[in-house]
Formats: structure tokens, C-alpha cells, sequence
């Protein structure tokens, strides 16, 4: 044998020894991790978890990546096809490796396509870490390590499930990850409902971002024609078929889930933070670590109505945004005087904000930080319009002005009987304020609202029926001072409790405290205990002035206490979530109600007819302007000091809401009570909501259904209520610390009437919209 021949020889049986060493040595990890048998046979990626409302529908996830799986099944085969003729076309004929394809981009140096089959990129996509590299010989690695998994998956699972991991693995663009998220965010339809252009559309977008339909149009366009003629080459379509598509336009019907989209964005935050704590307590078996919520694909469901959500939305951005423009007219508003002593704040606010933080990091002096805050610049603000913000020009300094006096607002409407939210609102836009004012953390001084539960507590325990006559005297506690603070809400008049409650009188108040214990605090101490026994967990000093609303607590725990009332006694906390399942629908915990009974049914009865007085002839009868009839509702309103905080707490059989509404800085107020009491700010929101409940019958709601009367209860004797004359603009008086008492005076304008008319704004109280 020559010379020459044997050196070939050598080298290539050399090669091929050395080939065969290098795939071993790939095939058990030397090259770096390989897939276990295990994670072979159990393939996966990041999946998000879901949020379900309780009509089964999908209202947020949370996720790293932006991906659901689904089956075979469940897709159109006209994605199965696109995607086939696209990208693999001997799909179902090779191994995992097409040796065809393989010897065309050697042979080419890779310019007649790539080698890689769907079953090799759904390797790479499960099991290949930074597979984006331009370093030639990693990924030649890379490549070696895909072409020995995709031959093993060959082995461990059919054609129809490679290429449906495939579909649920592969990135769409927009971070949107899987065949399910790509039909829903790009065309908002299920996977089985794709037509054949639409599907086109999405397997062009494989190629890359540059065929992003919402970005490049054209090219998608261009793309998608591209994908068709591959159809076309493959026999899944006709030419006529082909170039009858091939002429329409993309149709996108575009909508993206995300954190700041979707129904409420504010209960999904608070949800949110729940559910990191399960997963913290919980532990997957699949991984023997605890639950990842961003990860494991968990399904969460909740107890959310959508219709009822949406309801509570609306009524917000309605009624605040209308609020919100009364505010701006304000004298001390317009000329800036509102912050004068206030500057301290402004200074906080700078401090915290991302662009002192990210110049200060740069290494920018604190001088030269604050000089670039009165500077003007182009920059978005949030705006009540439909895209909650506009651009304008403004220094960072008036933009904190801006947006730190914004109203706010917090909503939540529940079932009494079962502590199910149906609907939850934080706040006028998540997006720029993300600060959610109806989690039991956010603590506000509750004014009036508490004095159902001061009357409830007199009625259980303390002998008083609604018609027990009570002073409207101010009354003097020793070592604390007279509650309320001044006389100047004092009628000082003999009136049964029942009218007492319905015209939210402060003195009378103070006199059904002061019988419950009249030595100091005695009464106070009492009156805490009954409220952490209702659900109010919150600390509150047991001072005389808490009956009248001096205390901090949530409206999460004010809707607790409420819930006593139209349940009959027993005391409903709030829940949301009923069950929280694994990717694959395993249950793994199931949520049930909490009941406790606190007062007796006649009490609660009680209270719900004085109640009801307060929506007929007393300081929430401005309900009746919006169309309800309030036969059978019973509420309260709520004001405290200086209008800082406007409430309302409202309830039928079915349904119990409650509603706060104030600046997050407390000086930032309406000046006139008439404008900034509970009635006319908080109020309004509830009557949109309800109205809008009772006029959609697929949410169960029925104006028609009554309290249920106890069984032998017999009916105490109540008050002529037509004889009853309303006080005018009572205003806020002080309780030394504490808050006020409600009106009936009229608002300067009235809001819109729940039939969905525009807002009578009289151009006298109503400034022109702002240039923001």
C-alpha cells in the first residue's frame, strides 16, 4: 500500500474514532449538561401561571416567560401545516436528524438553509442554554448536543407531541412564548381557531421580530405570502387557494395581557403577593423545592366577576375623573398654594423617584440632580382619557405636583353570605399608580362609616333599641375632653337613635358611647374589643373620639365588619381565591369561607332598617338621583376631618361594597364640605356600580329581594321619618383627633344620572380640561 494511502487511511479512521469519542463524550455530559432520562420523558419550560375569574375565563398570569401549554388537539392543523412546510418538510419522515437537509447546507456552507429539523429546535428550545452565541465552536457544540436529544426525543415521544412542544416552546416575539399565548395576544382566538392566513402569519413570525405583524405589517405580510407558497410546494394548499390569501391583508386583532392590562390589574398585584407566600409554604414534588409562581404554570381561581369588575372600573374612572376636575378648579389648587409647608414632601417624593436614583448612580452631584427637576421636558403624564396618559411638556418637579394631587379612590364589592369578592379596584390607573388603597395594609381614618358598629354594639349589649331616645349633647369624658371637640354639630335635641344614625349626628353619637362606660376610656375599650371581634384587626387607640371615625383601619376590614349585617350576624372575612391547581389540573389547595357570628339575627336586622333610614331620608338618600331604589339597601357615608377622606359603605341582601375616596396626601382636600363629603364623592361611585348590576342580569342581582325578617322578631317602634327635617351643610368638625359628621348639602354640580347621560357641569364650577 502507498504511502499516501495509508496516511488517508489514518486520518480517517483516526476522524471517525475521534467523531465517535466527541459524540460520546456529548452524549454523557462532558461537553456540559445533557438532559436526564427523566427530563427527557418529562420535558418542560418556564410556564406562566394563570388567573381564572369565576366564570372560568382568563383575567392575568404572572410569568417570566409569557407561555401556556396546550395539546395536539387543540391546534389547527393549519398551523401544523405552515409550520411543516415552513420550516421541516420531511418532518415525519426522519429520525430527529434529516441527513437530506444535512448534507445540502454542508454541501451550500449553509446558504441554502439551515440543517435543523423541529425536533432539533425543540431540543434547543428545552434544553440548550445560550444557544444565541457567535462564538463557532460553542455552537458547533450546541448543535452536536440538539442532534443527540432530538434523537432521544425521537425515541421517547410521537410526531404529534414533538411538534406540539415545539409550538408551546417557540418564541412569537413581543415575549410572547407557545402557540396558545401567539393566537390569543395576536388574533385573540383559541388555537383551533386559527384559519389558514392567520396561521401563516404566525409561523412567518418564527423567521424573526422583523415579521412582527404590529411592528412591520408589510413584511409580515411579505412573510406570510412566503409561508403560503411553502404550502403551496408541499401540496396542504391549491395555487387558487394560495393566491386568494396571499391578496388579503393581515387582520390583528391585538390585545396583550400584562401587569398593567387586563381586568383588575390592582387585585392581581395583591394576589399576587398571596400567592408568593402558598408557594413559599408549599413544596412541588416534581422539583422537591417549594412551588415557583412565575414558573410552574400554577391555575389560580378566583372569585372575581368580570362583569362586575368592569362595573366597578367604569364607575371609578366616571365619577373620580369628575371629582378630579372639581378638585383642579380649586383656588389653592390652581395657584399652588396647597404645598406651601408642604415642600418637605415634594422634596421626599424627588428623592425617590427613578430619575434622582439613576442620576445619582451615574455619579451626578445632588445639586446638579435637583437643578434637573426644574428643567422642562418632554415627558407622559396620566390623563383621564382613553389611554390614561398624554405627552406633554413639564418639569419633573410639576409632574410630581401633578400626579401626587390625583384623587384616588378604593372599591370592593363582595358576596355577604359567602365573603366572595366579586370585584376589587386600588386605585384610578395601575399603570402609573400602583399603590392599591383597598388592601387591608392601606389604613384611613373611616369617619361616620363606624357608627353602625358603635349602634350595633349598643343594641346587642348595651339594652338600646332603634327608638331609644339619645341626646344630641355633647358629651364629656373624663381625662379625654369632650367628644365631638366643638358644639357646633350639636342639635341638642332628644331623638330616637334610628334618626340619630340616618342624619349621622356626632353628639348623639358620643352620648350611646358614653352610656356603653362612662369613666374615662371604659367605653373606648369595649368598642375595640367588639371591632377586632367583627374583623378589624388594625391596633386602634381606645380613646372616646374613635365613635366617630378617629381611627385608621382598611377598607378590606371595614367590609369584614359590614359583612355582620346583611349575613345575618355572623361576621364574613373577604376571600378571593377558591382553589389553586398544578399545570396539569391537579388540585392542591381549596379555599372556604370564614364565618363567625357576632351579633344576634335581630340585631343585625336592627341595624339594617335604621340603615336603610339613612338611604331613604338621611345622608346617602342622594342614591334615589341615580335611579335606585333603595327599598331594600341599607348604607352609610363617611367623612372625616378637613374632607381628608370621603367613604361609603352600602349593602342589599346580595351584595356588599364599599368605596373610599381622598389624595394620598392628606392636606391635598376639597375645601367645601358640600363637595368633599362622603355623599357626594364616595357615594356616586357605588350608585354607578349598583345601577349598572341590576340593569345586567347575567350577575344575579335583584332589587326586589328583601332583608329576611327574624322569625318572632317583634317590630320596635320607629320613627316618623316624614317628620324629619335634614341639616344643611353640617360640615366637618373637629373631635379633637377624630372627624365629622355628614350632610345633605348639595354639590355644586351634580354628577351624570345612572343612565349614562353626560355630566351636567355648569361652566362656572368646572374649570377647562387642563393642557395634560
Amino acid at each position: 500500500m502507498k504511502k499516501g494511502v495509508k496516511i488517508f487511511w489514518w486520518v480517517f479512521f483516526s476522524g471517525l474514532i475521534l467523531g465517535i469519542l466527541f459524540i460520546v463524550a456529548a452524549n454523557v455530559g462532558l461537553l456540559g449538561k445533557m438532559p436526564s432520562i427523566k427530563e427527557l420523558s418529562n420535558p418542560t419550560a418556564l410556564i406562566a401561571s394563570q388567573v381564572y375569574a369565576e366564570d372560568g375565563s382568563l383575567i392575568g398570569k404572572y410569568l417570566i416567560e409569557d407561555r401556556i401549554d396546550v395539546e395536539y388537539k387543540d391546534i389547527s392543523p393549519q398551523v401544523m401545516n405552515a409550520l411543516v412546510a415552513t420550516e421541516d418538510e420531511r418532518f415525519f419522515k426522519h429520525n430527529g436528524i434529516d441527513g437530506r437537509s444535512l448534507l445540502r447546507s454542508f454541501a451550500s456552507f449553509g446558504t441554502s438553509g439551515g440543517a435543523s429539523t423541529i425536533t432539533m429546535q425543540t431540543a434547543k428550545n428545552l434544553f440548550t442554554e445560550g444557544w444565541s452565541t457567535r462564538n463557532i465552536a460553542v455552537r458547533g457544540i450546541q448543535k452536536l448536543k440538539e442532534a443527540i436529544i432530538a434523537v432521544k426525543l425521537e425515541r421517547n415521544f410521537s410526531k404529534e407531541e414533538i411538534i406540539t412542544l415545539y409550538l408551546n416552546t417557540v418564541a412569537f416575539g413581543d415575549n410572547v412564548y407557545g402557540i396558545k399565548n401567539a393566537a390569543k395576544t395576536f388574533f385573540q382566538k383559541e388555537p383551533d381557531e386559527l384559519t389558514t392566513s392567520e396561521a401563516a402569519v404566525l409561523v412567518g413570525m418564527l423567521k424573526g421580530e422583523i415579521y412582527n405583524p404590529r411592528r412591520f405589517p408589510d413584511r409580515a405580510k411579505s412573510r406570510r405570502n412566503t409561508v403560503l407558497g411553502q404550502m403551496v410546494r408541499s401540496n396542504f394548499l391549491t395555487e387558487a387557494e394560495a393566491s386568494a390569501l396571499s391578496k388579503e391583508n393581515i387582520k390583528l386583532n391585538y390585545k396583550k395581557l400584562n401587569e398593567n392590562t387586563g381586568l383588575a390589574p390592582y387585585f392581581r398585584g395583591v394576589l399576587g403577593e398571596e400567592l408568593k407566600r402558598w408557594c413559599k409554604e408549599n413544596e412541588n414534588p416534581a422539583t422537591g423545592k417549594p412551588y415557583n409562581l412565575y414558573k410552574d404554570g400554577l391555575k389560580i381561581y378566583t372569585t372575581i366577576n368580570p362583569r362586575m369588575q368592569q362595573y366597578a372600573e367604569e364607575a371609578v374612572s366616571k365619577h373620580i375623573s369628575y371629582m378630579q376636575k372639581i378638585l383642579n378648579a380649586q383656588k389653592n389648587i390652581k395657584n399652588g398654594s396647597v404645598w406651601k409647608e408642604h415642600e418637605n414632601v415634594l422634596e421626599a417624593a424627588m428623592k425617590q423617584s427613578d430619575r434622582w436614583k439613576s442620576m445619582k448612580k451615574e455619579g451626578v452631584s445632588e445639586d446638579d440632580i435637583r437643578k434637573s427637576f426644574f428643567v422642562k421636558t418632554q415627558m407622559s403624564v396620566f390623563a383621564w382619557n382613553e389611554k390614561r396618559e398624554i405627552d406633554t411638556l413639564m418639569t419633573p418637579y410639576d409632574s410630581i405636583k401633578y400626579h401626587r394631587q390625583m384623587l384616588q379612590a378604593g372599591f370592593i364589592a363582595m358576596d355577604p353570605q359567602s365573603g366572595a369578592i366579586k370585584a376589587w379596584v386600588g386605585g384610578i390607573d395601575f399603570k402609573t399608580f400602583k399603590f392599591d388603597h383597598a388592601n387591608i395594609n392601606t389604613k384611613r381614618q373611616v369617619g361616620s362609616t363606624i357608627k353602625p358598629l358603635l349602634y350595633g354594639l349598643a343594641i346587642e349589649n348595651g339594652g338600646f333599641t332603634p327608638s331609644t331616645p339619645v341626646e344630641d349633647v355633647q358629651q364629656n369624658f373624663e381625662g379625654f375632653g369632650p367628644v365631638p371637640a366643638t358644639t357646633a354639630s350639636c342639635s341638642n335635641q332628644t331623638m330616637p337613635m334610628a334618626e340619630a344614625l340616618a342624619q349621622s349626628r356626632n353628639c348623639a353619637t358620643a352620648y350611646i358611647m358614653k352610656q356603653l362606660g362612662n369613666k374615662g376610656n371604659d367605653a373606648a375599650v369595649r368598642f375595640v374589643e367588639f371591632l377586632k371581634n367583627c374583623g378589624v384587626k388594625t391596633d386602634i387607640e381606645p380613646v372616646p373620639a374613635i365613635c366617630l371615625g378617629s381611627g385608621e383601619t382598611s377598607l378590606y376590614e371595614m367590609m369584614h365588619a359590614y359583612s355582620m349585617f346583611p349575613a345575618g350576624g355572623f361576621s364574613v372575612k373577604p376571600m378571593y381565591l377558591t382553589r389553586i391547581e398544578d399545570k396539569n389540573g391537579n388540585v392542591l389547595q381549596t379555599f372556604t369561607s370564614e364565618r363567625k357570628e357576632v351579633i344576634s339575627t335581630a340585631t343585625a336586622y336592627n341595624i339594617i332598617t335604621m340603615m336603610n333610614g339613612v338611604m331613604k331620608y338621611g345622608t346617602g338618600k342622594r342614591s334615589a338621583s341615580y335611579g335606585i331604589n333603595v327599598s331594600n339597601v341599607s348604607g352609610k357615608t363617611g367623612t372625616t376631618n378637613d374632607n381628608s377622606d370621603a367613604w361609603f359603605m352600602g349593602y342589599s341582601p346580595q351584595l356588599l361594597c364599599g368605596v373610599w375616596t381622598g389624595c394620598d396626601d392628606r392636606f391635598i382636600r376639597f375645601s367645601s364640605t358640600s363637595v368633599g363629603q362622603g355623599s357626594s364623592v364616595a357615594l356616586p361611585v357605588w350608585a354607578y356600580f349598583y345601577v349598572n348590576c341590576l340593569k345586567d342580569k347575567n350577575t344575579g342581582l335583584d332589587s326586589k329581594i328583601a332583608f329576611a325578617k327574624p322569625e318572632g322578631m317583634v317590630a320596635d317602634t320607629l320613627i316618623d321619618w316624614a317628620k324629619m327635617k335634614p341639616v344643611l351643610d353640617e360640615g366637618a368638625q373637629s373631635t379633637g383627633g377624630g372627624t365629622t359628621a355628614d350632610d345633605y348639602g348639595a354639590m355644586p354640580t351634580q354628577p351624570a344620572p345612572a343612565s349614562g347621560k353626560k355630566d351636567s357641569v355648569s361652566k362656572a364650577n368646572v374649570p377647562k380640561p387642563n393642557d395634560y
